[in-house]
């Protein structure tokens, strides 16, 4: 019977403990309670807080105003904080703020702030910045956090001209001060240490002399620029103005085409959206921005400034670029001409009907989908998409379906119909007795090669579709076609480079070099290899060869522009070419890649001026490297083929290279032949690689195959039950790989009972995530109790049952002593509070996509999602070297 007492007493504390909980829960019911960047006097002071490292690559910078009071509407405060002394690179944004207190907040980066004051009035004079002032982040109407691309960072620091951080905040209308309050609104800088493979900029384009007429319906405001730089990739925007701002639009035109990288209302939050469609800007193309105004309802002029009863128009593109290039801001403030204007796509003029209920959300419009479609599981950047893909080649072992009757395979090419191009030399050889010691050729008694040299095959079958190139050519080497579908060519015999037609009458419509002649001058060739052309100028480059080091430049009318050698980031370690012997044009690089064969290394130079970019040598090459050739598909991949060397030792094979990371990701050769001497590599539209191999006389034929985990898709583990659908739709695998992406991916979503406790306070808002957090302790403690009052019960039924002897003494002493050590235990081990605070640490390996998830309300660093940590334990990104 003295089990009853114990099991009420044990009730009773387990209700008070309840009740005791409940209390301690904090209160949400106000908006100041909601946001704490509105607090008073006495806790803004510690707002801005030193770097808090969390692991030894990771950490993050708190930057906040220090209990500023504006009294005065359109007020712009500013405040420096140091950067790092070392390189670190910025990765995520998080605000703190709200669009009732701050009108906008811009982060800049630059080398000697305006003040070195607390904070300062910086809406006119001093300003922010003594010198260039860098925009790194913008933010308003409840803009969310800012996630960037995998592999993807702002430079800031030691080498990057920036020393401090400047904050400016707006703000607009100072009514909400009236309570006598202080503001600390800023930002959270999430950063790493670790040097990324792309660094991210800003390009702002803004217009300053548009006048806005009262009354008046429709004003628009357009800017455009002509872009000079390095290759861009956008991968989000944003667009501002104030009230009278209705759409906002940017473009790339290129040949003529607008293509849209974002189209928003400003007055939705104003946060980083993701571009329209992956594209990237290059030199020579335009970027343009138009804003449209209304002055219906305004009974004056309406300027662009910075006062809220002005208007602004900006359009900020977030974009990456090569880390060996950098420019992290650039800006456009130049009109736009009415005719170029005329031609600006009519959605760019439609203005998006924003609902009262979505002023002050955070919503995405109708690209939102097309971001998680073609970013979220694509993978945000395109070297990422193709770094995550697992290749692989495979030889198509029926191809050609009939013999092709091939001498040695000296060159591949692709016609403007996608054709395969072979060049070979008939029964031609180059031996040993070919040339002598001045590299003039030897067997001219035989005469040109009078087999057809040129043979057009179809990709898919193998069939000959055209030959052509009879006694013509004496020792052929390299081909490539123009946009024209001529060839040009190289003959090591003839010491010359020859632009051929290709309607099968071998008509030379241009030859340079003289036939027979070797020299080292602007005029002459020294057995020269091969041949690119630039398809937009015509220029063409020819890498000469086996006895020059050099690669030269010439217009498409042959003349003479320029050559250089090989390059080094180390003018003092710089090794000259030995034998310079595939040469490829990297058409959206504007950059020429050249295969240094008995080097072992490709060398990549911008075009036009010979500058050396970039190097890639391998150990798996082997020592030599005999041809390359590049596709633009995703941040650039370069394929090559090595050789025999005689003083290393290597696998003959082919090699996929990622252009940005020189990484190799994947191999590839033959299964029932091997490679000899693979002298050229050509890519097909369709991903088809084929290989023309010397020694063997054969061309070989690779196929790539496509194989997807969960995580190289790009999605990350907590994100995989919400995309469920459309991963399955996006990927349409064969039901083999369904099944097994089905149960790899039911793997990944069931985490330690820890991130489960996590995912679920993520998945609640305000209230419901505090009290989650007390109530979970009370249910396991109940639930530990549950065997506990079973033994006691079970132990005075025996007991009494045995001899009726046994008495159990339940003084309330012992109960709570009982009771509170087992309360103790379980509440102490299994405090959710305490033990994500304990888990806070900033343990990304990879960086998440942009990202612009709904949540207008500020986070606090106690109260911030606890799958921050989850998303941060991405695959590591792509090492680069």
């Amino acid at each position: 019977m003295m089990g009853i007492p114990v099991l009420c007493a044990v009730l009773l504390l387990f209700i008070c403990h309840n009740q005791s909980l409940e209390v301690k829960q904090p209160v949400f019911g106000s908006k100041r309670s909601q946001e704490d960047v509105l607090v008073g006097p006495s806790s803004c002071e510690s707002r801005t807080q030193q770097q808090v490292f969390t692991n030894p690559h990771n950490f993050s910078v708190e930057i906040r105003m220090n209990s500023v009071a504006p009294a005065v509407s359109d007020t712009y405060l500013c405040m420096a904080f140091p950067m790092p002394t070392r390189d670190a690179y910025i990765v995520d944004f998080i605000p703190h703020a709200s669009m009732d207190t701050v009108h906008h907040m811009l982060l800049f980066g630059c080398q000697t702030p305006a003040s070195t004051r607390s904070n300062w009035d910086c809406g006119s004079v001093p300003g922010t910045c003594e010198d260039e002032a860098s925009i790194l982040y913008a933010w308003a109407r409840n803009a969310p956090p800012t996630k960037l691309p995998k592999d993807v960072g702002f430079k800031v620091g030691k080498d990057s001209g920036m020393s401090y951080f400047v904050l400016q905040i707006h703000y607009g209308d100072v009514s909400a001060f009236r309570d006598h309050h202080r503001d600390c609104s800023g930002l959270t800088l999430k950063m790493t240490s670790k040097p990324q493979p792309f660094i991210a900029g800003i390009y702002l384009l803004m217009s300053v002399d548009t006048i806005i007429l009262p009354g008046k319906r429709v004003t628009n405001a357009d800017i455009a620029c002509e872009y000079t730089s390095y290759p861009i990739y956008p991968f989000a925007f944003r667009t501002h103005t104030h009230h009278l701002g209705k759409v906002v639009s940017g473009y790339r035109i290129r040949d003529g085409k607008w293509s849209l990288i974002g189209r928003q209302s400003p007055q939705l939050p104003q946060a980083f959206y993701p571009a329209n469609e992956e594209l990237n800007v290059k030199n020579g193309d335009t970027i343009a921005a138009r804003c449209v105004f209304t002055g219906e309802g305004r009974t004056y002029k309406t300027y662009i400034g910075g006062t809220s009863e002005d208007e602004m128009c900006n359009f900020y593109i977030m974009y990456y670029m090569d880390s060996k290039h950098a420019i992290p801001y650039m800006s456009c403030i130049e009109t736009g001409s009415k005719q170029l204007f005329r031609h600006i796509p009519a959605e760019a003029s439609i203005p998006i009907r924003v609902s009262p209920a979505h002023m002050n959300s955070v919503v995405h419009m109708e690209h939102s989908a097309d971001f998680q479609d073609n970013r979220s599981l694509l993978g945000t950047n395109k070297a990422d998409q193709f770094q995550d893909k697992d290749y692989h080649l495979e030889p198509v072992l029926a191809w050609p379906q009939s013999s092709l009757q091939l001498g040695q395979v000296s060159g591949l090419a692709l016609d403007t119909n996608s054709n395969l191009v072979i060049f070979h030399r008939g029964d031609h050889h180059w031996g040993s007795n070919s040339f002598n010691s001045q590299a003039r050729y030897l067997e001219r008694s035989l005469g040109p090669i009078q087999q057809s040299t040129i043979l057009i095959v179809d990709t898919a079958k193998g069939n000959i579709l055209q030959a052509s190139g009879r006694n013509m050519f004496y020792l052929p080497h390299g081909i490539t076609t123009d946009k024209e579908n001529n060839y040009w060519v190289t003959d090591v015999a003839l010491h010359q480079v020859l632009k051929v037609s290709s309607d099968g009458r071998d008509t030379i419509l241009l030859a340079l070099g003289e036939a027979f002649t070797p020299g080292s001058d602007s005029k002459h060739f020294c057995q020269p290899t091969d041949v690119a052309v630039d398809p937009k100028s015509g220029e063409i480059f020819v890498s000469d060869g086996y006895c020059n080091t050099r690669i030269l430049r010439f217009s498409p009318k042959g003349q003479y522009l320029s050559e250089w050698g090989a390059g080094s980031s180390d003018r003092r370690r710089r090794v000259p070419f030995r034998v310079p012997h595939s040469l490829v044009f990297l058409a959206d690089r504007q950059e020429v890649c050249v295969a240094d064969r008995e080097n072992g290394r490709i060398q990549c130079f911008i075009a036009e001026t010979g500058e050396f970019v970039k190097e890639i040598k391998k150990d798996e090459f082997g020592g030599e490297v005999f041809a390359i050739t590049y596709s633009p598909a995703g941040d650039g991949l370069l394929f090559a083929v090595n050789g025999d060397s005689p003083y290393h030792s290597a696998p003959i094979r082919g090699f996929i290279i990622n252009y940005s990371s020189k990484d190799i990701l994947d191999t590839f050769s033959p299964n029932k032949k091997e490679f000899k001497m693979p002298h050229d590599i050509v890519e097909t539209r369709d991903g088809s690689i084929f290989v023309g191999d010397a020694d063997s006389k054969t061309v070989f034929k690779f196929t790539e195959k496509l194989h997807r985990s969960v995580k190289k898709a790009g999605i990350q583990v907590q994100e995989l039950q919400e995309m469920e659908t459309i991963v399955q739709t996006k990927l349409r695998p064969e039901h083999n790989k369904t099944a097994a992406f089905q149960e790899k991916q039911n793997k990944a979503q069931q985490p330690p009972p820890q991130k489960e406790e996590k995912e679920e306070e993520e998945k609640k808002s305000g209230a419901k995530h505090n009290r989650g957090q007390g109530l979970l302790p009370a249910i396991i403690t109940t639930l530990l109790l549950v065997p506990l009052l079973l033994v006691i019960s079970l132990g005075v039924i025996i007991c009494w049952r045995k001899n009726n002897q046994c008495e159990v003494k339940t003084d309330p002493t012992s109960v709570g002593e009982i009771f509170g050590k087992i309360r103790g235990k379980a509440v102490g081990t299994l405090n959710l509070g305490n033990f994500f605070a304990s888990h806070k640490g900033y343990s990304r390996q990879g960086f998440d996509q942009l990202s612009t998830e709904s949540s207008d309300q500020e986070h606090n660093d106690e109260d911030s999602s606890d799958s921050d940590n989850e998303e941060y334990s991405a695959l590591p990104p792509p090492q680069s070297s």
